[in-house]
């Protein structure tokens, strides 16, 4: 196992393949504003805030530009001081921003308040997102055949066709947008999504009369939790059933456990390739983590060990591990070694993430490195730069 992980050098050169004028990696979503607390108050006694970024697939996309994927986000803005500033910072971590959509100044970007926890008191967020400039994102405002030309990976997330349910339109806005992208990706084009369920945009109902149809006919590469599916579909995770999973009545995870329930999403599917992000809060400060994925022939990959983080900000971890791991599928194409160099790079750059505060992925090459190899080789000397 200890050469397995050694063999991959992300900081040699492993993107000679990348060398076209569009994108490689496209996706397209939400993005919030995040307000957090800047003096650790309430956010309801709170007179000073962080304004921040917090979006699924903004982050997926900034970890990838940092690793040298080129990488394209597509939004729909309001063409005023957030949405400048939402398209510089992307600019600025080298995401290519050609196809933002600009909606009249005064329309709202979504919004998120965010109250950070300490043990035993949880973090807690709101959302403000109904109507939002993004969430009006539709068929017909995006060139995708330009977008999606040299498009080797489109990503989505459930999070974006809930966004209509919350904010009780007729149609799905994004959900048109989507199918139009659909039909203008080139054939080879992989889809993944990370499911993403979130209780506070729809119910699990609503959640599943959109998205199985969707995920069955297009996904290719399911990103997805054991609590989600059990939620959602009822599956069980081996000895483990979904009640038990739903209760939180679970103990150890075996290989067996996991893999069936990998076979059980990639059944109801049809997917190529099902990845499962577990994540063990001893405290919230303090907390586990570990990935497994399998593929529809069989190959299975778990991560070596379960790692502690000591936390600053969880939020944007599970995207920036979505990311590390599409790094390895991109760079090694849907294969055995795909799969493992996706987890151990997804499992690096993620736990150097959550040491740090707010969503963006602030993550290099040479750290998440250093990180593979210290998992292997032991120590912990302090960085030199």
């Amino acid at each position: 196992m200890d050469g397995q992980i050694l063999k991959w050098d992300i900081t040699k050169d492993d993107l000679g393949q990348f060398q076209q004028k569009h994108p490689a990696f496209v996706t397209f979503g939400e993005t919030m504003l995040r307000d957090t607390p800047a003096d650790m108050q309430r956010a309801e006694m709170t007179k000073i805030i962080h304004i921040a970024f917090a979006g699924s697939e903004y982050t997926l996309a900034m970890i990838l530009a940092r690793f040298g994927i080129p990488s394209a986000y597509i939004t729909r803005v309001p063409d005023n001081p957030y949405g400048w500033l939402l398209r510089d910072t992307a600019r600025g971590q080298g995401i290519n921003t050609d196809y933002f959509v600009w909606a009249p100044k005064a329309e709202p970007i979504g919004r998120f308040i965010y109250e950070i926890g300490r043990t035993p008191r949880k973090n807690t967020g709101w959302y403000q997102r109904m109507y939002s400039a993004a969430s009006r994102l539709d068929a017909g405002m995006v060139d995708w055949h330009s977008a999606l030309k040299d498009c080797q990976l489109f990503h989505t997330s459930g999070i974006s066709f809930g966004l209509a349910t919350h904010s009780g339109y007729e149609q799905n806005y994004l959900l048109n947008a989507f199918q139009e992208a659909m039909a203008a990706k080139p054939d080879k084009c992989l889809v993944g999504m990370d499911f993403n369920y979130r209780g506070t945009l729809w119910s699990p109902e609503q959640c599943s009369e959109v998205m199985t149809p969707l995920i069955k006919q297009y996904i290719d590469i399911f990103i997805t939790t054991i609590e989600d599916m059990a939620k959602i579909y009822g599956i069980g995770c081996g000895q483990y059933s979904a009640k038990q999973i739903v209760d939180g009545d679970i103990g150890p995870l075996e290989d067996e456990d996991i893999k069936a329930f990998a076979a059980d999403v990639s059944e109801r599917f049809a997917t190529k390739i099902v990845a499962i992000t577990i994540r063990y809060p001893d405290t919230f400060e303090q907390h586990r983590w570990e990935t497994a994925a399998m593929d529809n022939k069989g190959f299975f990959f778990r991560s070596p060990a379960v790692k502690p983080i000591v936390l600053l900000d969880r939020l944007g971890g599970g995207d920036t591990w979505n990311g590390g791991f599409y790094y390895g599928l991109l760079t090694e194409g849907l294969t055995p070694d795909g799969i493992e160099k996706g987890v151990l790079v997804g499992d690096a750059a993620t736990r150097i993430k959550q040491t740090l505060m707010f969503d963006l992925p602030i993550v290099t090459k040479a750290e998440t490195q250093a990180l593979m190899k210290s998992d292997v080789m032991g120590g912990g000397k302090r960085t030199a730069r």
